[in-house]
């Protein structure tokens, strides 16, 4: 029999057709087909300038889209040549990792719904806002951010804020803890994941993985490790891998890599300085609005940002970071001008789904599901 599986919810996301065969309930073939969202994003950043860029990458993974504003903007800042000052660093350190709890969250709670565990999904979701509310209260918005700026920062964080992040932190073990002792040791959880899609150290490096679906299978390559940026290999943290690379190593992976994230964003906290948070170049970063009221330099300055961009000097970079789901690499072009010649994303999800049809032969439909799941495919990555 041949049978279509999506693109509908809760089965598949909705832009994703996967076309099996099956033979009875086993999987016997499978092909695959990304659907369009329609958003364009390499073509559209050509006709923005380098800033106005940002909220499309909030459109990538719109789960954690902190981390793609700052793969964005480093790579731009590699291309500009500038280091953006400690404070920053250290204030993108600490979005990025609560965005790596929250995409963790996520994936593992939706994860578990699919294959009928409802009460996990409630307990994830719930710290899940707690974050959005700090995420909130440092740029207005909960889901797409656009918090980064070429050259530094939307703003610097509010008061109190550093003290309300403690809070939230203080209470996600807890959560965690419960839903590790509903799942990990579950029969129903087990029978579902162990031994459900599994892949080799080999064929996952032979597909190009990268992230958790990665480190489940025994690698332990994280950028953060292997290229650090942001001082990540001065903080103390551990690399979390598995042997089994299947759906229930995979699940493992990520809730291990929560409660290292915590521990980097709480060493973060600890070691924030005081400065500024944007370079001190009116050419790269807004003037202060003092300056733009109160001298022609400053106004012109700001007029010449907003109207005609930042503009760094011709040439090409490739800068990638460790976003949730694996190595997010980004590659500008630049001719001189305002607007970026080219810009071309390297998402982590696109290389995974590849081997989605290998790793489901011989499954069940019901394992396709749970693997699905596991692999946390983002749509917004896929469809460019």
């Amino acid at each position: 029999m041949r049978l279509n599986l999506g693109p509908s919810h809760p089965a598949t996301h909705g832009t994703l057709r996967v076309f099996v065969e099956l033979d009875g309930e086993i999987i016997r073939n499978m092909k695959l087909e990304i659907g369009y969202l329609h958003r364009c994003f390499e073509k559209m950043s050509e006709t923005h300038t380098w800033n106005q860029v940002i909220p499309y990458t909030d459109r990538l993974n719109y789960v954690s889209a902190m981390m793609n504003n700052v793969g964005y903007v480093m790579a731009v800042e590699k291309l500009l040549g500038i280091e953006v000052p400690k404070r920053t660093q250290r204030i993108r350190v600490i979005m990025c990792e609560l965005s790596r709890i929250i995409d963790h969250l996520v994936a593992i709670g939706t994860n578990a719904v699919d294959v009928g565990a409802l009460t996990c999904f409630w307990y994830f979701f719930r710290e899940r806002e707690n974050i959005y509310d700090l995420f909130e209260a440092v740029c207005g918005a909960r889901l797409t951010t656009s918090f980064t700026r070429v050259g530094g920062l939307y703003k610097d964080l509010p008061e109190g804020w550093t003290q309300w992040c403690r809070k939230v932190l203080a209470n996600l073990p807890r959560s965690l803890d419960d839903v590790e002792g509903l799942l990990t040791t579950n029969r129903i959880w087990i029978d579902r994941t162990r031994g459900v899609a599994p892949i080799s150290k080999q064929d996952a490096l032979d597909y190009g993985f990268t992230g958790p679906c990665l480190r489940a299978c025994g690698v332990g390559y994280d950028v953060r490790k292997a290229h650090p940026y942001y001082d990540y290999d001065k903080f103390d943290w551990s690399l979390i891998t598995e042997e089994e690379g299947d759906t229930y190593a995979r699940y493992l992976v990520r809730l291990g890599e929560m409660r290292e994230s915590m521990k980097i964003v709480e060493q973060a906290l600890d070691d924030l300085p005081d400065g500024p948070v944007n370079v001190d170049d009116w050419s790269i970063a807004l003037p202060p609005k003092d300056q733009v009221y109160g001298s022609i330099e400053g106004l012109m300055a700001h007029f010449k940002l907003i109207m005609h961009g930042i503009k760094p000097p011709a040439g090409e970079v490739y800068s990638y970071t460790e976003a949730a789901n694996g190595e997010l690499g980004f590659f500008v072009v630049s001719d001189g001008t305002g607007r970026p010649f080219r810009v071309r994303v390297r998402p982590p999800c696109f290389a995974i789904y590849q081997a989605f049809p290998q790793m489901c032969q011989g499954q069940t439909i019901s394992d396709a599901i749970a693997a699905l799941g596991s692999l946390n495919i983002v749509a917004g990555e896929l469809d460019r």
